[in-house]
């Protein structure tokens, strides 16, 4: 299979990497620049440094020659380039399946991708969202992951079977919402583990932590259309717990460090990898609101991102709430 994949950062990279082997894979991305220090150092420095890119791995910053005569299209980019990436290729892909990694909510809209992808490709193109809990580096390893490709349309949901491998599993959904309300969710919660684990708070709170936020994950992936079973799989409750609880995550790492008393810019600069959770808050806050859904934690971790509140008084505000009887809805 011909597969174009678009992003070059740390996951279109992992993937490419991984499927280089069984298929014919070209890597996209925006800047020459990049290509050419790739092609030369054999390897993504910026993104993943220990990992060399494969010898029959195609790499180019030409967009419509990347695309050209494809079987399927993965559009890796961050979530605020996928509008426009999009954008770019409606006209030229037909009824190529367009498949999606980029976990949130469009900021100023609000939007999931899916919505993002009715928007801006033609009626005719098969698409979907690929999810679930993985590191880009492991990934790129080879190493055992799991992952879920939803979408409502039979073409799409075909490709699972040639994208999974030994060292990659992939399940089929038809629960796009769900899925990809759990890969935006999650990192907003790892922000919180973070904050948590950064303030040693302790196992106990952590997995108090999660598993509240899996209950806040749920109410508003019902209130969007999502399935419940969905929000205890892959893309929900496995995202989570990993993204929550391993240092790999760029997300918890941004609590972690708002706990020890970083700024949030100084932060972002240090990490030098775009951590989506920090967006996607303000939009989640945005979106409770005008919802109605109960969202306590991700309204704690908004007001340390937006409000300035110290992270130690927004959790012990959390704490102090009145009690109540453990449900979902």
């Amino acid at each position: 299979m011909k597969l174009a994949i678009l992003g070059a950062g740390a996951w279109g990279t992992a993937l490419a990497v991984n499927f280089a082997p069984r298929h014919q894979v070209t890597l996209w991305a925006r800047n020459p620049e990049q290509i050419a220090i790739m092609q030369a150092d054999k390897c993504n420095t910026r993104y993943l440094p220990d990992v060399n890119l494969p010898p029959q791995l195609q790499l180019s910053s030409d967009l419509n020659d990347s695309i050209a005569n494809a079987d399927a299209i993965i559009v890796a980019t961050p979530s605020g380039a996928f509008r426009s990436t999009l954008s770019k290729i409606a006209d030229k892909v037909g009824t190529t399946p367009v498949i999606w990694v980029c976990k949130g909510f469009e900021t100023g809209t609000m939007k999931l991708p899916h919505q993002i992808a009715n928007e801006t490709l033609n009626a005719a193109t098969p698409r979907g969202a690929l999810s679930g809990p993985s590191f880009a580096k492991e990934v790129a390893a080879g190493l055992p992951t799991a992952l879920t490709l939803a979408s409502e349309q039979t073409a799409t949901l075909a490709l699972a079977s040639q994208l999974h491998n030994h060292h990659l599993r992939v399940y089929t959904s038809t629960d796009v919402i769900g899925v990809e309300v759990g890969g935006a969710l999650k990192n907003v919660i790892a922000i919180a583990a973070g904050i948590s684990d950064g303030l040693h708070f302790g196992y106990n709170a952590r997995a108090a932590l999660i598993s509240r936020s899996l209950a806040e994950m749920t109410r508003l992936g019902h209130k969007l259309g999502g399935h419940t079973e969905t929000f205890m799989g892959l893309t929900g409750m496995g995202d989570l717990i990993l993204t929550a609880t391993a240092d790999l995550s760029r997300n918890r790492q941004v609590g972690l460090r708002l706990a020890a008393g970083m700024s949030l810019e100084a932060i972002l600069r240090d990490l030098g990898h775009i951590a989506e959770g920090v967006t996607t808050t303000k939009e989640v806050e945005q979106l409770a609101q005008q919802l109605g859904v109960d969202m306590p934690i991700v309204h704690a971790v908004y007001q340390i991102l937006y409000q300035g509140v110290a992270p130690k008084t927004a959790v012990e505000a959390l704490l102090n709430r009145e009690p109540k009887a453990e449900v979902v809805e």
